[in-house]
């Protein structure tokens, strides 16, 4: 009859992921005829606990290349955008986040520019952006056990009796005369 062990590892208790878009302004010196192009880069972000919710904190680089002077000259604006985000991951059993709980936080979806506008002399524009985000810690797996041994297989030569009769027979024992 087998008996159970729990075995205490860390495993992935919530996972879950979110959808991001929102809209940010960039004044720049001179105003603007058209926007050019808009790239995001330098995605830095980190999760942490915050009473009941996941916080994710991060920030990226947003460079919009512009023309002004009725489209006769370009530049290039850049901004750093900040961003805190509360998303609520649900736990797949009890969780309680103590000092060995850990929270993963991955970009599914870098930050990516859907849309950009000039409006009243300023740029306007729309982010998007998906996080995944997955709940570390402690869980207890149970095991059977199982009380005997299994019986050890006997390894059997795979030479026959015919192969070691040949031997014999081919030996000659007057070899080193």
């Amino acid at each position: 009859m087998g008996t159970y062990r729990e075995i205490v590892t860390k495993a992935v208790i919530g996972k879950g992921k979110k959808y991001f878009k929102n809209v940010y302004n960039l004044q720049t010196e001179i105003l603007p005829s058209t926007v050019l192009g808009c790239w995001l880069i330098n995605h830095k972000f980190r999760g942490y606990k915050s009473g009941d919710k996941i916080m994710v904190d991060g920030s990226f680089d947003a460079n919009i290349w512009y023309s002004y002077d009725d489209d006769s000259k370009t530049g290039v604006v850049s901004k750093k955008i900040e961003y805190s985000e509360g998303v609520n991951v649900k736990a797949k059993e009890e969780f309680d986040m103590s000092n060995d709980s850990e929270i993963i936080v991955r970009a599914l979806k870098q930050p990516n520019c859907l849309n950009v506008e000039i409006k009243d002399g300023t740029i306007e524009f729309e982010i998007e952006k998906e996080l995944g985000i997955e709940l570390v810690g402690d869980t207890k797996v149970k095991i059977a056990v199982e009380d005997e041994e299994e019986p050890w297989d006997i390894i059997e030569d795979e030479v026959s009796d015919e192969v070691n009769e040949e031997i014999d027979n081919s030996v000659d024992e007057k070899f080193i005369s």
